[in-house]
C-alpha cells in the first residue's frame, strides 16, 4: 500500500467518523432512519488516484431493499399527513441542515469519486439549492377545475406515486442524489435510492443529515450494492410505483424493461454525444474557453460533455491550434489539491473504455493534437486512472469515436462549411441530450437552436444548468425530465375527481353519462 493510498484511507476514515459512520467496518445503508450494514457479498471501494482499495462494504441485498421500501411507505404516509406548508418548512430546514457540513461533504465526494475538491465544493452549494428550490413548491402544486358540460364539479389533483425507486451514477453521486430526491419528496413521495456501488457514501450522508432536521424517518432510504443484486431487487419490487434512472443507455433499457414488466413508468436520464458548434463569426477566445470547459471539466465524465466540436472551416485550424494549446495547460493532478483542474477517470473499467476508444480512433486515421497518454508531473504513487486532456482531429463522422459516448476527457474536432452541414452533423447520432452554438448572429443562433434535436441548447455558453430549468433528452439520451417544474411533475399523477352538484343525480349505464 503506497503513501497516497494510506493518506486517502486516513482521510476517508476521518470523514466517515464525522458523520457517525463506522470507518473500520462502514455501515453503508440508510434505512428507516438508521445506518444498516449490507447483507451480501463484499464490495471493494477503489481509489481512482492509486487504483488500490480504500475499504470494503457489503452489498445491501434484496431483504434490505424490502425493508427500505416498507420504511419509505411508512415515511411517505407520515409526510403526507402534514400540511403542504409544513412540508415546505421542513424541507427548507433540511436544506439549512446541510450548510454546516459543506466542506466535509465536499471532501468525502472528492476522495471517493476522485473529483477535484474545487468542483465538489461547488456541487455542495448546488445540492442545497435543489432542496431550497423544491421546498418552495410544496404548497404551490395547484389543481385545476375543468368546466365540464354537466352538473358536476370536476377538479384535478396532482397526487404522489407513493414510493419511487431511484438509481444514480458514479460521475456525480452527490449532485444526482439531490437532483432526484428533492423533487420526489416535494411532490409527496417516499424514496429508495441506490447510488453506484463505486460512490456509495455521500448519498447516505445527505439522507442522514436531511432526516436529522425533522423529515420523517424512512422518507429517504439509501441502499448500496451492485446492479444484478440490489439494483434488480429495487427495480423489481412491487412496492415501487415509479423508477428513475441516471446512467448509460444500455442500463437504462434494462431499467425500462424491468418497469414495463410491472407496468411501472420510468424517467431515464441517459448519455449524450453533444455537438458544440463554432461558427466563423464567433468570438474565438470565448468559444475555445467554452469548448475546453465543455469536455475537460470533470475529466469529461458528464452526460452533457461537448465531446464533438464542430468548427466552420474558415476558422478550423485556428480553433484546433488554440484548443490543443489550452488543453495542454490544464492542471491534471490529485483531487485533494486546490490547484487541480482535472482529476482521474473514476474507475478502471471506464479508463479502459476511454483509452481503447482513443486507440481505435487512431487506427482508423484520427490524429492526436494533444494528450492521449498519461499526463506528466504526477506523483509516482499516483498509478490510478489519469489521462491527459485529449484533442483528436482528422475524424470522420462514421468513426466510432464520433458516434459513441466516450465519457472521458476526449474531444473530436470536425469541420463544416455551412448551417445545413452543421445541423446534419450535429443531429447525426443516436443521442439528443445537449448542444451549443457559438455565433454573433442572433438570428442564426435561434435558427440553429430550433433545428438541433437536443433537450438543452446553449448559445455562446456551455454547461449552464440550474435547478429551475428542465433537463433531459431525446432518443438514446432518454425520456422524461429532471429539475424545474417539469421535473416536479414527473413525480405526480393527475387524479380527476367528479362531484355531482344537481339536486337529483342522474346515473345511467355506460360511458359519457350526462356528458354533451
Amino acid at each position: 500500500m503506497n503513501r497516497l493510498t494510506m493518506e486517502a484511507i486516513e482521510r476517508l476514515n476521518s470523514l466517515l467518523k464525522a458523520f457517525d459512520m463506522q470507518a473500520d467496518t462502514p455501515l453503508s445503508n440508510w434505512v428507516g432512519g438508521e445506518l444498516v450494514a449490507g447483507q451480501g457479498e463484499a464490495i471493494e471501494l477503489i481509489d481512482p488516484v492509486t487504483g488500490q482499495a480504500l475499504l470494503s462494504y457489503r452489498d445491501a441485498g434484496s431483504e434490505l431493499v424490502s425493508q427500505a421500501v416498507t420504511a419509505a411507505a411508512r415515511g411517505q404516509q407520515q409526510w403526507m399527513s402534514l400540511s403542504a406548508s409544513e412540508r415546505g418548512r421542513r424541507m427548507t430546514e433540511a436544506a439549512w441542515a446541510l450548510r454546516g457540513y459543506d466542506e466535509t461533504l465536499a471532501q468525502l465526494e472528492s476522495v471517493v469519486a476522485g473529483k477535484p475538491i474545487r468542483d465538489c465544493r461547488g456541487e455542495v452549494v448546488k445540492v442545497r439549492e435543489m432542496f431550497e428550490y423544491y421546498a418552495g413548491w410544496c404548497d404551490k402544486q395547484h389543481g385545476e377545475v375543468i368546466p365540464v358540460p354537466t352538473s358536476h364539479l370536476n377538479y384535478v389533483r396532482h397526487v404522489p406515486y407513493g414510493v419511487v425507486g431511484q438509481i444514480t451514477p458514479w460521475n456525480a453521486p452527490m449532485f444526482t442524489c439531490a437532483w432526484q430526491v428533492a423533487p420526489a419528496i416535494a411532490a409527496g413521495n417516499g424514496v429508495v435510492l441506490k447510488p453506484s456501488e463505486m460512490t456509495p457514501f455521500t448519498s447516505v450522508v445527505i439522507a442522514k443529515l436531511l432526516e436529522s432536521s425533522g423529515l420523517p424517518k424512512g422518507l429517504i432510504n439509501i441502499v448500496n450494492g451492485i446492479g444484478p443484486t440490489t439494483g434488480a431487487a429495487l427495480t423489481g419490487h412491487r412496492g415501487i410505483s415509479k423508477l428513475v434512472f441516471v446512467g448509460s443507455p444500455d442500463s437504462g433499457r434494462r431499467i425500462a424493461q424491468a418497469g414495463a414488466e410491472r407496468l411501472v413508468p420510468s424517467v431515464l436520464e441517459l448519455g449524450g454525444k453533444s455537438a458544440n458548434i463554432v461558427f466563423a463569426d464567433a468570438r474565438l477566445d470565448d468559444a475555445v474557453a467554452g469548448a475546453q470547459a465543455a469536455i475537460f471539466a470533470a475529466a469529461g465524465q458528464s452526460c452533457v460533455a461537448g465531446s464533438r466540436l464542430l468548427v466552420q472551416r474558415e476558422v478550423f485550424d485556428a480553433v484546433c491550434t488554440r484548443l490543443a494549446r489550452a488543453a495542454a495547460q490544464i492542471t491534471v493532478g490529485l483531487p485533494v489539491e486546490p490547484s487541480t483542474q482535472m482529476g482521474p477517470v473514476q474507475n478502471a473499467r471506464q479508463y479502459r473504455h476511454v483509452t481503447s476508444m482513443i486507440d481505435d480512433a487512431c487506427r482508423q486515421g484520427a490524429r492526436v493534437l494533444c494528450g492521449g497518454t498519461r499526463p506528466a508531473g504526477l506523483p509516482e504513487e499516483a498509478q490510478g486512472y489519469f489521462l491527459a486532456p485529449t484533442v483528436l482531429a482528422d475524424v470522420s463522422d462514421d468513426m466510432t469515436i464520433a458516434q459513441e459516448e466516450v465519457f472521458g476527457p476526449v474531444v473530436v474536432v470536425m469541420p463544416f462549411d455551412d448551417e445545413e452541414q452543421a445541423v446534419r452533423l450535429a443531429n447525426a447520432t443516436r443521442f439528443g441530450l445537449a448542444g451549443a452554438v457559438w455565433t454573433q448572429d442572433p438570428a442564426r443562433a435561434h435558427r440553429m437552436a430550433g433545428r438541433l434535436r437536443a433537450g438543452t441548447v446553449w448559445i455562446n455558453s456551455y454547461k449552464a444548468i440550474n435547478v429551475m430549468s428542465p433537463f433531459g433528452g431525446f432518443d438514446d439520451s432518454g425520456f422524461g425530465r429532471s429539475s424545474g417544474v417539469e421535473g416536479l411533475k414527473e413525480y405526480t399523477v393527475a387524479q380527476s375527481v367528479w362531484v355531482e352538484t344537481a339536486d337529483a343525480a342522474s346515473v345511467a349505464m355506460g360511458y359519457g353519462n350526462g356528458v354533451g
